[in-house]
């Protein structure tokens, strides 16, 4: 089905998208956004900043893990370090804490992200073993959600729907072998309201991890695609990162549309497999640092396999809009580079943003992340995001 649906929809133009509809009513839209000159730009300034070197300790920031903006304006951060959820107003000023680290009703082991659902009920992840926990946003402990099966360690993506309905991402209990030829099986599976498996969505093949006599780690293959999941509102999307596209699942779990691009340059050459190497001695401060480790040594060793083709994503972000952010996989000496695509899968615009920033939510008109700065100190900043033509921002 899917193969018949590529043919009818190659070739596209750079102006207009080619849109396929196929007998199961499966949109399948196909851009060419790597051919598009078109940009998004952040303004200037932040019109929001939280986080403080000194001073007022619950504005004191560390081990940022979700920040997401509330009916009113507000902000919700999951400052880790604290084990606590965070509120604060639109001026800055922390409203009130939730949470924080113990084994207690509403405590934390280890905090991960929140999702804003409708009237503003929180929920945060938390593991081992992973769960949640909900929360009002006026600071109410609310109940906690146990998946069944449980999971022990986080999952790796999803997220919650507008209806409670959690997506989980399960890595495999058994352990693959260790000669980099057998990728690891992740499941996508959704959890009722309660946290009770209602069914596997999806079956994603993971990296494919090894090692050798005298290998200081374990480690994957060099850029060997990781598949990306997110979910919220009414909107799963899943990208296997082996193929430049996404599958969009709606809230009763049926696939609805593919969201297709072309990318057909996607070689890694013997000089991407040097630059990586390079790169990473230089970060170390070079072989002969006290932070070069022989796990560092493994990582550039010649015995390392690499992967024949590069990832096509390196993350999934439903906005609050119902556009789609996808995360381009930076290859060596890449800046971060982001793709919108509209709620009907049509490109609309690259953002290229600054490295020290880790992207928390996408609004119609803002960008929320958490900027780490060279002393390590972070802060929650909101940027308003205009396209292009509009606003001609540079890049923070």
């Amino acid at each position: 089905m899917l193969a018949s649906a590529a043919c009818a929809g190659d070739a596209p133009s750079r102006s207009s998208p080619a849109l396929v509809v196929d007998s199961a009513g499966i949109e399948i839209v196909t851009s060419d956004a790597l051919g598009s000159d078109r940009r998004c730009a952040l303004a200037d300034r932040p019109t929001l900043s939280v986080g403080t070197v000194e001073g007022d300790e619950a504005s004191m920031l560390y081990f940022v893990r979700g920040a997401n903006r509330l009916s009113d304006g507000s902000l919700a951060v999951l400052n880790n370090g604290s084990g606590e959820i965070r509120i604060f107003s639109r001026a800055g000023t922390h409203l009130r804490s939730m949470g924080g680290h113990g084994d207690g009703p509403g405590e934390f082991r280890i905090g991960r992200f929140i999702w804003v659902l409708p009237g503003d009920t929180l929920w945060v992840g938390d593991y081992r073993p992973w769960r949640y926990h909900i929360y009002s946003a006026r600071g109410a402990f609310i109940r906690t959600v146990d998946l069944d099966p449980p999971y022990l360690n986080a999952s790796r993506g999803g997220g919650v729907l507008a209806n409670g309905v959690s997506v989980n991402v399960q890595p495999p209990f058994w352990r693959p072998t260790d000669d980099f030829r057998q990728p690891e099986p992740w499941s996508v599976e959704a959890h009722d309201v309660d946290g009770t498996l209602m069914r596997e969505l999806a079956r994603l093949e993971g990296v494919r991890l090894g090692t050798w006599e005298g290998a200081g780690a374990r480690m994957s293959s060099l850029f060997d695609p990781v598949p990306s999941i997110a979910a919220a509102g009414a909107t799963i999307a899943i990208a296997t990162a082996r193929e430049p596209e996404v599958r969009i699942l709606d809230g009763g779990f049926r696939l609805r549309r593919i969201v297709r691009w072309s990318d057909p340059d996607r070689e890694v050459t013997a000089a991407h497999i040097q630059a990586y190497r390079d790169a990473l001695v230089e970060r170390r401060g070079g072989r002969g640092s006290e932070d070069w480790s022989a796990a560092d040594e493994s990582l550039v060793s010649d015995r390392r396999p690499a992967a024949d083709l590069f990832p096509t994503t390196a993350g999934l972000m439903p906005g609050r809009d119902g556009r789609l952010w996808v995360r381009r996989y930076g290859r060596p000496g890449d800046q971060v580079r982001w793709m919108a695509f509209r709620s009907g899968g049509e490109f609309q615009c690259h953002l290229t943003l600054d490295v020290s920033l880790t992207v928390y939510e996408f609004g119609a008109d803002y960008l929320l992340a958490v900027r780490r700065d060279e002393l390590g100190v972070e802060r929650v900043v909101e940027y308003e995001l205009h396209p292009s033509s509009a606003l001609m921002g540079s890049q923070p």
